[in-house]
């Protein structure tokens, strides 16, 4: 809030009825104590009291690393001076401190007025609470200070509370609790001081200036403590946006995943990217970058806490929050910075990609990969949206990014991932796409191929049967016979994997994918290339997975023996296989025989 802008609707709600009551409070204070007779030494204490809560409220004590969070000690001055004094002189005590010293600061009028309304409610709230409880006992002076103490707390955390989640657009309770929690101890060791201070005053207020050492200390050990946090906080955030950086981020999600562990609940992690990031830079220049940059993060604190991980990459962390939950989330993250206009790079827009523990990743580096793949996903269809984790359309994106790097084992293990998905859906009892995919390897080796044909033909084989991804279930799983139209559907899945892969530039991968049902005699599909004309790959491929599926529990038949599953192919090899595949096949399992040409 500044003193100058227009306050919003919903701030100025809440604003205007408490500094009504507020200022209603200490012209009610004012009349009371001018019309009150009070004798020299009280007149002499008040203003000590008074002295000693504006130098306190000059130097409040952090409560928090951050900088935002602080306690002034007026708290303890208040207090006495209402049990000693009366609510009255109570509320003119913090009108005091506060104006003195908020007007020197420069502080936003409108933010003095609230401030001083609170209290003045708070002064009003602590004088009533106590007002039935008379006599100067040990009994009666600690109730009085005890409940003069939790009335302070309570309304001043419940208004000052209200008015930030309204200027934060945050939900009330969470800021509540949060405040509740950050407060309730410093403020029950300052009822403890004021408790103190009030015994002392009553016996005389000479005795009183003994608390002066212990106030003192725990200011200086305050201010100490809070020097070295925030030294620390620093070294765990980013300059530019305030938020967690890129070292902060992981030591957070290691301790939440083991958090989930423990407890049985779900994280997600949502990685968020801002759309054309370099075109603005480039166009604009880093300046209006930078205000992108903080822009950005102001409303990704909203939705959860907030980390950059570098240059335009942000990560937010949901804990307890499911794959519907953490969705909802991420949509209304991009909405709102969808709305975000910033001059003059004009409205921003970013993507998402949101990936759940223990549903979808249950290590650190497999969470963060898999909301990586999410991201690049709704980047590279469309932008401006969220995706959440799915392996058989986002594992494909991922392979497509690290086919052009040289990271050949990221590669593979992406592939592995995307076979996974395929496998989940097909009839096939296991692992099928990785064990075709070992077969397949090992009968090009046998073949003479050199490791990098191996290598190709080991991820061509664990992806042969990606096209099936497009094919319906119900064909899939049909325990009998397919009809002509299913047949033609379920064969359309080689030439549907060859268009999902003929951009990975891993060649020639997507044409092995492609040919892998072609027959030795030419009567195989999608093109019937007939003998040599297919290429090694996919006949090493096609046998591969022939054996597999003979020797493979199917929802129509039970497996084959390896014997039998070996003389069938051996009888199709000329006609159906390749006969030299069928041979190599033959002596890398230990069945050598001459095989049957037709």
């Amino acid at each position: 809030m500044t003193s100058t802008a227009v306050t919003p609707r919903r701030l100025a709600a809440l604003i205007l009825p408490v500094c009504l009551a507020g200022f209603g409070v200490l012209a009610a204070a004012a009349y009371h104590v001018a019309t009150t007779p009070h004798s020299g030494h009280q007149l002499i204490g008040i203003a000590a009291l008074t002295a000693a809560a504006i130098l306190a409220e000059r130097f409040p004590v952090p409560i928090s690393p951050e900088g935002g969070g602080v306690l002034s000690l007026t708290f303890v001055f208040a207090v006495a001076a209402i049990v000693l004094y009366g609510w009255a002189v109570g509320a003119l005590l913090l009108l005091a401190a506060t104006a003195a010293v908020h007007l020197v600061q420069h502080r936003p009028l409108v933010r003095i007025g609230y401030n001083i309304s609170v209290l003045a409610i708070v002064a009003l709230a602590a004088g009533t609470l106590i007002s039935p409880i008379h006599g100067n006992g040990v009994g009666q002076v600690v109730a009085r200070v005890v409940l003069a103490a939790v009335a302070d707390d309570v309304v001043n955390v419940v208004l000052i509370s209200a008015a930030v989640a309204v200027e934060a657009r945050q939900r009330y309770l969470t800021i509540l609790r949060r405040n509740s929690r950050n407060t309730v101890i410093p403020f029950a060791f300052m009822a403890s001081a004021a408790l103190m201070l009030v015994v002392l005053w009553q016996r005389s207020p000479v005795l009183s200036t003994a608390l002066v050492g212990p106030l003192l200390a725990i200011s200086l050990y305050q201010r100490s403590t809070h020097r070295a946090l925030r030294a620390m906080r620093l070294a765990l955030t980013d300059p530019l946006t305030g938020l967690g950086n890129h070292r902060h981020f992981h030591e957070r999600l290691q301790r939440e995943l083991q958090s989930a562990e423990e407890d049985g609940t779900a994280l997600t992690l949502c990685f968020v990217d801002i759309d054309d990031f370099k075109r603005i830079n480039d166009r604009f220049g880093h300046p209006s970058g930078d205000r992108v940059l903080s822009q950005v993060a102001g409303r990704l604190r909203q939705g959860g806490e907030a980390f950059r991980l570098g240059g335009d990459e942000f990560a937010v962390l949901l804990p307890g929050q499911n794959e519907r939950g953490a969705l909802s989330v991420a949509t209304s993250i991009v909405d709102r910075i969808g709305g975000l206009a910033v001059d003059p790079a004009g409205q921003i827009t970013v993507s998402a990609g949101v990936a759940t523990y223990p549903s979808q990743g249950v290590g650190r580096d497999e969470l963060i990969r898999f909301a990586d793949s999410a991201l690049y996903w709704a980047k590279e269809h469309g932008k401006n949206r969220v995706r959440v984790w799915r392996p058989d359309v986002v594992e494909l994106a991922e392979l497509k990014r690290l086919a052009a790097g040289p990271d050949r084992a990221a590669r593979y293990r992406a592939a592995a991932s995307l076979a996974k998905a395929v496998d989940a859906r097909d009839v096939y009892t296991g692992s099928h796409s990785e064990r075709v995919a070992e077969l397949a390897a090992l009968v090009a080796a046998r073949l003479g191929a050199d490791m990098e044909t191996v290598e190709l033909t080991r991820l061509a084989a664990s992806l042969h049967d990606l096209g099936k991804l497009a094919i319906p279930e119900e064909i899939l799983r049909k325990p009998g016979e397919l009809t002509e139209s299913e047949r033609l559907v379920l064969e359309r899945h080689p030439h549907i994997g060859y268009r999902m892969l003929e951009s990975l530039g891993v060649d020639p991968v997507a044409q092995w994918v492609l040919h892998h049902h072609e027959r030795w005699d030419g009567c195989g599909y999608p093109d019937g290339l007939p003998g040599e004309e297919i290429p090694l790959g996919a006949r090493v491929i096609f046998v591969a997975d022939a054996y597999d599926a003979m020797t493979s529990d199917r929802v129509y038949r039970q497996r084959l023996s390896d014997e039998d599953a070996m003389d069938e192919l051996f009888r199709c090899a000329g006609s159906q296989f390749d006969p030299d595949v069928v041979a190599a096949l033959a002596a890398e399992l230990g069945a050598v025989r001459e095989p049957v040409v037709a």
